[in-house]
């Protein structure tokens, strides 16, 4: 068996572990990520939605659990569950892309199983949460706003206001919802063809800011770093025109952000030296560089990466990059007083690769079963 096999065979054990009664968990072994998140649930089901009919069912229960804890406003809560338990809350919110993962994951489930049950039933739902999206657009130029901390890279690095990763969701959100027009003027504002002054694409970097808000006279608002996840959704959303994608996965390359596998969080690591750190940085997991959010490999953000390869059709560089990510999930940790060492790893290290973080992670499993078909198929699958 390939060792693109294992990791596909793997990856399916991991999911069932995740599947849960009344969802998808983050992550499937005890004293884990035991709750359902927003954006672990519909990213994990980009690739569970590929194995048949076995995660219908879950993916179902994680779609109308994240529906029946919709805020009154509209927002779709970030996780639901008691792992939060200093909130004092089983429902939390405070994020922007879970909204938008909602909507995703709801068209994902249709498309994969042809069954548009749950857009009827939860369409007024879906609606709220266009809506809530929407208003998130403080100064009405079509684009999505956020507050620090509002999306996955939550306590690291600090970013606000318009952001490549959100944009991209919900860019892949209109899309899906047929707001064609509403995904044009996106489109042609974050790629600067119109109202410059907000445009988050860069020719001299060849690469999107990861984010940008306002300018001062001919001072700009925004960091330079390279967000890796979200330049490569706006690949694979179609975000990004067939040059700005070239140019993206060339700075990939140039700078091995793809080593020692796909692929690092940032680039480069910010030190507290720099003038992006934040004195708060230092109470997280990030304030190693190369380690967790601070350029630490994560696992599902190879699976976009092998996806954008396919998006722009360098199928060889997708299949060594696919191996690469199978060998990357496959490396063992142990945890806790757990009785074995285990796979699909939240996070590896920059350098070395030594896998950190909770094993068994949902969301590395389907991206990696997302990828595996991408490349199988010769297509992006959904976008």
């Amino acid at each position: 068996m390939s060792i693109n096999d294992q990791a596909y065979k793997k990856a399916i054990e991991v999911i069932r572990a995740c599947a849960k009664p009344t969802g998808l968990y983050a992550s499937g072994l005890p004293g884990g990520y035991e709750a359902t998140w927003a954006r672990d649930s519909m990213t994990t089901a980009l690739g569970a939605s590929l194995v048949g009919t076995e995660f219908k069912s879950v993916i179902a229960k994680s779609i109308g659990l994240l529906a029946k804890n919709q805020g009154p406003m509209g927002q779709i809560p970030n996780c639901v569950g008691s792992f939060n338990t200093d909130r004092q809350s089983d429902v939390t919110f405070n994020s922007v892309d879970s909204s938008c993962w909602f909507i995703i994951g709801s068209f994902v489930y249709a498309s994969a199983f042809k069954d548009n049950s749950l857009l009827k039933k939860y369409a007024r739902e879906i609606s709220k949460a266009l809506w809530w999206l929407r208003s998130q657009d403080p100064d009405c130029v079509g684009l999505l706003a956020q507050q620090p901390t509002n999306d996955w890279e939550d306590a690291f690095p600090h970013k606000y206001g318009y952001t490549i990763h959100c944009n991209a969701l919900f860019y892949a959100a209109l899309k899906f919802l047929g707001e064609n027009e509403l995904a044009k003027t996106l489109q042609k504002t974050i790629n600067g063809e119109i109202r410059a002054y907000s445009s988050l694409y860069s020719k001299l970097l060849g690469h999107y800011y990861p984010w940008g808000w306002k300018n001062h006279d001919n001072i700009r608002e925004h960091e330079e770093w390279f967000d890796t996840a979200g330049n490569l959704l706006a690949i694979i959303t179609g975000l990004a025109t067939p040059a700005i994608a070239k140019s993206i996965l060339g700075y990939i390359e140039k700078n091995q952000v793809n080593k020692p596998y796909p692929c690092k969080a940032i680039w480069p690591p910010i030190k507290p030296e720099d003038k992006e750190w934040h004195d708060y940085f230092a109470l997280c997991d990030a304030r190693e560089p190369l380690s967790y959010l601070n350029a630490g490999v994560w696992p599902f953000i190879g699976g976009f990466y092998v996806a954008a390869l396919v998006k722009t059709k360098e199928f060889k560089k997708a299949e060594r990059a696919l191996e690469s990510l199978a060998e990357g999930v496959l490396r063992k940790s142990k945890i806790r007083a757990l009785d074995k060492e285990y796979e699909f790893n939240e996070w590896l290290h920059g350098a070395t690769g030594k896998p950190s973080g909770e094993p068994y992670q949902a969301w590395s499993a389907g991206t990696y079963l997302y990828a595996y078909e991408c490349v199988r198929r010769k297509k992006v699958l959904y976008f």
